[in-house]
């Protein structure tokens, strides 16, 4: 077990981080929005990722995206997967350089758990929608994410069992609301958190027992993250 591992099993328990651990999830797009996400997701205890994108990271991707001044030209997912291997050196990860089409989607995420609609296309992103919502996995996409000033905007809305979508849903990138990193990431943690919560849940049933006696034993009671026992974290949405 990684450092990592050990610090987030000894707030959620090695059961919960193992369950985490067995899912794969795909990142459709690995920039703003998809870098930002696979950062959080990493240090919530996820580690099998599937990682897609075509690009190339430019100096312009660097006031929003998980990536430094000495990855610039490199591809995003080689450039990203760097940066995640640093914070776990243990994570699977399947890099993909490659466009989404219509004669690849359903290839390129086979066998995922959850996906991630992290691109700007619209026509991609109702590619992934049409590919995805037909299937098991849990899908989660954004859609009006740019612009700074009332953070309140950017929420979260449950379509259907597997669907959810974060974002406005108005407000495009253009000249007069660029895409800047407060609102990029806060979508992206948004997503996150989706994926978090889902697959916490799933771990309910055989972790509750053990989170009653430890919020007893080891409540918080101090610090800035004094909350919610992990119980109400894992409940129904």
């Amino acid at each position: 077990m990684t450092l990592l591992e050990q610090g987030i099993a000894h707030h959620i328990g090695p059961e919960a981080l193992a369950r985490l651990q067995r899912v794969r999830v795909g990142l459709a797009g690995a920039g703003g929005l998809g870098s930002n996400c696979a950062h959080a997701l990493v240090r919530s205890g996820f580690k099998r990722f599937v990682l897609v994108d075509f690009d190339r990271v430019e100096a312009s991707n660097l006031n929003r995206q998980f990536f430094f001044p000495d990855q610039v030209g490199l591809p995003k997912v080689v450039a990203l997967a760097a940066n995640l291997l640093r914070i776990n050196p243990d994570l699977e990860l399947e890099l993909l350089e490659s466009r989404i089409m219509e004669d690849n989607v359903q290839g390129l995420f086979a066998g995922c758990d959850a996906v991630l609609e992290c691109v700007d296309d619209p026509f991609v992103k109702k590619l992934l929608a049409e590919a995805m919502l037909p299937t098991a996995a849990l899908f989660v996409a954004a859609s009006g994410i740019a612009g700074c000033g009332d953070a309140d905007r950017i929420r979260t809305r449950r379509l259907r069992a597997n669907f959810f979508l974060v974002g406005d849903e108005q407000t495009a990138a253009c000249s007069d609301t660029p895409p800047l990193a407060p609102l990029v990431a806060m979508a992206a943690a948004k997503q996150a958190d989706v994926v978090l919560h889902h697959f916490l849940r799933l771990q309910r049933d055989k972790i509750a027992p053990a989170i009653r006696t430890w919020g007893v034993r080891r409540a918080h009671t101090k610090g800035a993250h004094t909350g919610a026992p992990l119980q109400n974290c894992i409940g129904q949405p």
